[in-house]
């Protein structure tokens, strides 16, 4: 997962609503959204090549998803599992916030820069993997956006999907607003653009929410909406190369109370 969008109210009758795309080279396998054949209460796509994902729900009250860090100073630990791993872990653990704990006292550090977000639809958890080490922090109440820094770093396409997600809120038009800004294919200007080590002909390919190319682009665009109730609903808009649609899927399940 690439670029993320969520508001967050705890309390509320819908404690979680997101948006999220997720970017990857088009020849990596993977399976579409659905409950996972070996782990039947995880419901989310799946990269078939390290078994992990990049934002999955479990049916006991969990969620998670994973960007990762664009940082070519962060070096990668010799033999680093895959940070998909992270999300089927956070939701299968018993303890969720004793494992962040013990991420963030140091076993974080084998695995390459990421950002992490693991909650129960109430509470919610920021895990930073970068190039100062790492960091948890409990999220606030209130609209944020992720992407390949940290939480909320201003990066233009990050602020134009949490106006999106903005706009969509407060005109009644979920999800529709919200996606159709992350399916904005136009790049920043070049004066906005970050400066992340990458060069600048890079820096404006992945400037856009919605990333086209024919061997690199965005392959999956994710909505989420978690009721008070417990319902949750989440789709699934996938895309080959060059943006081509090919499928959509939505699931819907009614979540039980997880012990944190």
């Amino acid at each position: 997962m690439c670029l993320i969008a969520f508001d967050h109210r705890p309390g509320s009758d819908w404690p979680l609503r997101l948006v999220a795309n997720r970017d990857e080279f088009h020849a990596r396998p993977a399976a579409s959204l659905a409950a996972w054949e070996d782990a039947p209460d995880i419901v989310g796509g799946r990269d078939l090549e390290a078994g992990g994902t990049w934002l999955a729900v479990h049916r006991r009250g969990r969620f998670a998803a994973v960007t990762n860090v664009r940082d070519p100073r962060l070096k990668v630990p010799a033999g680093a599992p895959s940070r998909g791993a992270l999300v089927r872990e956070a939701l299968e653990r018993d303890d969720l916030t004793a494992w962040l704990d013990r991420l963030a006292g140091g076993e974080g550090l084998h695995y390459a820069g990421f950002n992490l977000l693991a909650g129960d639809g109430e509470r919610l958890w920021h895990l930073h993997r970068g190039l100062d080490g790492l960091s948890l922090r409990a999220v606030a109440p209130g609209l944020h956006g992720l992407s390949n820094a940290s939480l909320n770093t201003p990066w233009p396409k990050l602020i134009a999907v949490r106006q999106g997600l903005t706009g969509s809120l407060r005109h009644g038009r979920w999800p529709g607003d919200a996606l159709a800004v992350m399916a904005d294919p136009h790049p920043a200007d070049d004066d906005r653009l970050p400066e992340t080590g990458v060069g600048l002909e890079m820096e404006r390919r992945l400037s856009s929410p919605f990333i086209v190319g024919e061997q690199y682009g965005t392959r999956a665009m994710t909505w989420l909406a978690w009721q008070a109730s417990g319902r949750i609903e989440i789709g699934e808009r996938r895309f080959g190369p060059n943006g081509v649609a090919l499928g959509e899927s939505v699931e819907r399940l009614m979540t039980a109370p997880a012990s944190m």
